[in-house]
């Protein structure tokens, strides 16, 4: 199988600092598309026999150097071998083009971290788990009704990406908006091919406006200052492709999740704008092995990087009960 050469930056330059409780490299994997992925990958020192592993991804727009990279760090402390990987087409990933995204691929992107996992010689490939952050907790549970592999869900702060590109926030959107919306996205792809290039949606803005939405200032914050600024991310940046919205408005992810037998955990914020995406999603989802955390006082971007709040003692927790 072919992989892309990627270019890899190995210099830290991740927006939490590197711990010395665990080893770090660079690995790349490709999906059944033939796109190769870049992750970082995190491993406990000292660490022998074979381990139980988690793959992390998200927030939606992000890059491993930011919230996914943070958590796999944390729980490779907690014994578990990580990888903090970047969607295809974003950053040090490959495919072509750039800044898109796809609910089939960037499903498919968790299994193909699964397929890598599962051929290391120090992974238990009867034990591995993964998490979604935000839009790729929607996906991470799209994955885990398709893939039995996968032991072990969360779903931290998640948004249900198709759900709010066909309805809108708080499903304000009717059937005559979606047609409006889906007329305009489909003359930019006219526009885009006559260019020869793909325009892009934009990021988080760049001059907050004083009557902004609280899930603006919210996202603000995190993308746009010191706190989770990368160079790399879309959402710091210029944002996806504005056509990228298409696919997502045509195909609910969430379709199946009542048919997942293995274990998921859904958590959110108590504030966040978003917690509906979880408490509707964990509606959809059957047995005694799956769980809906509401965290008390928090809004959503403080599950992508307040160590504080985040409950990582209850991620332990659940891992190491379910990658059994």
């Amino acid at each position: 199988m072919f992989e892309e050469k990627l270019t890899l930056t190995e210099n830290w330059d991740k927006t939490f600092p590197k711990s010395d409780k665990v080893n770090h490299r660079k690995v790349t994997f490709h999906n059944r598309y033939g796109i190769t992925l870049a992750a970082d990958l995190y491993e406990p020192k000292d660490a022998e026999g074979k381990l139980s592993a988690i793959a992390v991804c998200g927030p939606f727009g992000a890059v491993k150097e930011q919230s996914a990279g943070l958590y796999a760090q944390i729980m490779a402390e907690r014994g578990f071998l990580t990888i903090a990987f970047d969607p295809s087409f974003t950053g040090e990933s490959g495919g072509q083009p750039r800044y898109v995204a796809s609910p089939d691929i960037n499903t498919e992107d968790f299994s193909a971290a699964v397929d890598f996992l599962s051929v290391q010689e120090n992974v238990d490939p009867e034990k591995i788990g993964i998490i979604g952050i935000c839009g790729w907790g929607g996906m991470a549970i799209n994955a885990a009704a398709n893939d039995p592999r996968i032991k072990a869900t969360v779903a931290s702060t998640m948004y249900d990406m198709t759900r709010v590109n066909a309805y809108g926030y708080f499903d304000a959107m009717s059937a005559d908006d979606r047609y409006e919306a889906r007329k305009a996205l489909n003359a930019q792809r006219i526009e885009d091919y006559k260019n020869g290039s793909y325009q892009l949606g934009g990021g988080v803005v760049d001059s907050l406006p004083e009557d902004a939405p609280f899930y603006v200032k919210d996202y603000y914050d995190y993308y746009k200052t010191q706190r989770g600024y990368h160079e790399r991310s879309l959402n710091s940046n210029g944002g996806w492709n504005t056509t990228s919205a298409l696919s997502f408005m045509n195909m609910p992810i969430l379709a199946y999740a009542g048919e997942i037998r293995n274990a998921v955990l859904v958590m959110h914020g108590e504030k966040a704008h978003s917690r509906y995406f979880s408490e509707d999603a964990f509606k959809k989802l059957q047995g005694d092995n799956k769980e809906l955390l509401i965290i008390p006082g928090a809004v959503h971007t403080d599950l992508y990087d307040r160590a504080d709040v985040i409950p990582f003692d209850k991620l332990t927790e659940f891992f190491k009960t379910y990658l059994v």
